[in-house]
């Protein structure tokens, strides 16, 4: 038997004026739309913004249904989002907030594993690191820059044939 030790390598931003303007603006945008969410069974409201690489912005927010797992969350609403608007226009980053009405959540939420393995299809189709940006309510932010920095062994498209 051997041990091996993972390493998980993002950046922390104490503050948002230490990110680069369009990382604070993508943030900006994804505590917007976590405003808009619709979470009235878990009051726990999520907010998304891609940012693809012709400088578009799409956002998502959760959206529950007292059917669960009927809902989708947030980071998936705005990827399938921005691949219906714009298909084959890569990523270049994510960013995700999260609110709560029972509680003020001041580290970063990170996204769920379902949103992170679409995360990684997307990374593989836009052919480039796609850059994760997490955050509560407020607090610091992590920065990861490619998934595999976010959810190492992930799983591969070419492990099915």
């Amino acid at each position: 038997m051997k041990k091996e030790r993972l390493i998980c390598p993002y950046t922390v931003y104490d503050h948002l004026e230490e990110l680069d303007p369009s990382d604070a603006e993508l943030l900006r945008l994804s505590h917007e739309a976590a405003r808009n969410a619709y979470a009235p069974y878990s009051k726990f409201n999520v907010g998304a913004a891609v940012r693809l690489a012709n400088g578009e912005v799409v956002t998502g927010n959760n959206i529950e249904n007292a059917a669960y797992p009927s809902g989708l969350c947030a980071e998936r609403v705005a990827m399938f989002a921005a691949m219906a608007k714009y298909p084959n226009v890569p990523f270049e980053a994510l960013a995700v907030t999260a609110y709560s009405t029972s509680k003020t959540i001041d580290e970063p939420v990170a996204p769920c594993g379902a949103c992170r393995q679409v995360m990684v299809e997307v990374e593989q189709l836009s052919k480039q690191p796609l850059r994760v940006l997490c955050q509560g309510e407020t607090g610091p932010v992590f920065a990861f820059d490619g998934i595999e920095s976010l959810m190492p062994f992930i799983f591969l498209d070419k492990f099915l044939g």
